[in-house]
């Protein structure tokens, strides 16, 4: 199952990227004897419209654009809020069921348009607080490699 991780908004070079790329470069290696693949960012570019709902529902369309067909998790304030255990199990349960993709959406300045969010399979929640989409990128591939320790029983993980 390929993951990929759709952003509005760019990183600029320096240890913020570097440590999302380090945390992508060791999910792709942990999760390739589990069948998950890919681990790659799209960053897209943020609209420049003239109001919040317009630049939302722009920036919806290049993320639908840029995640192919499969499993869509968009990440808001509003969401669920999951254990990485539960993070985990559920990417297995995908896998497992053969769907061929997920896709995270991590929206812009003004969040992610109120119709994709609805449209999203599964909507999630670091914290009821907002984030800079920079930390919310390193958050998210710190937990997609822990998902991949998890289902592989590498000891990174020390929960319950």
């Amino acid at each position: 199952m390929r993951i990929a991780l759709a952003a509005v908004g760019r990183m600029k070079n320096g240890p913020e990227r570097e440590l999302v790329a380090r945390y992508l470069e060791r999910a792709a290696g942990a999760g390739k004897p589990l069948a998950l693949t890919g681990f790659q960012v799209s960053e897209l570019s943020e609209s420049r419209a003239g109001s919040a709902a317009s630049r939302k529902a722009e920036e919806a369309k290049a993320i639908r654009a840029a995640l192919s067909e499969g499993i869509v998790v968009a990440l808001d304030e509003r969401g669920r809020s999951l254990s990485s255990e539960a993070f985990a199990t559920q990417l297995g349960r995908w896998r497992d069921e053969g769907r061929s993709s997920v896709g995270f959406v991590i929206g812009g300045a003004d969040g992610i348009d109120p119709e994709l969010v609805g449209q999203a399979d599964l909507v999630v929640s670091f914290s009821p607080m907002v984030w800079p989409h920079q930390l919310v990128r390193i958050m998210l591939a710190e937990q997609l490699y822990r998902a991949t320790t998890i289902l592989s029983g590498h000891p990174y993980h020390r929960g319950e």
